[in-house]
């Protein structure tokens, strides 16, 4: 998208889900060497990605499952059936 679309950038996104996390650590009152010993990421990835929302997925994942929000993923990707059946009764 362009530098003025209404879309949101990937950028906006990943610094929307680091503040939204970022928030959560802090209302279960956790400083950020508390959660890396917790789940194994390491205290330069949570710092990097509160500051930047740079992270690896599999690190996003694990911080996900730590926190019991991992089946916010489910509609990544959500592929809708039903509308498959539309366009293939339309494209004939």
């Amino acid at each position: 998208m362009g530098k003025f679309s209404i879309d949101k950038h990937p950028d906006d996104v990943s610094m929307e889900i680091a503040q939204k996390h970022k928030k959560l650590r802090k209302q279960c009152k956790l400083t950020q060497s508390d959660l890396a010993l917790r789940t194994g990421i390491s205290l330069g990835s949570i710092k990097r990605f509160e500051q930047s929302g740079e992270i690896s997925l599999s690190s996003l994942l694990r911080l996900s499952h730590y926190f019991d929000r991992l089946s916010d993923f489910d509609a990544v990707f959500y592929i809708d059936d039903e509308m498959d059946r539309v366009r293939k009764l339309f494209s004939k």
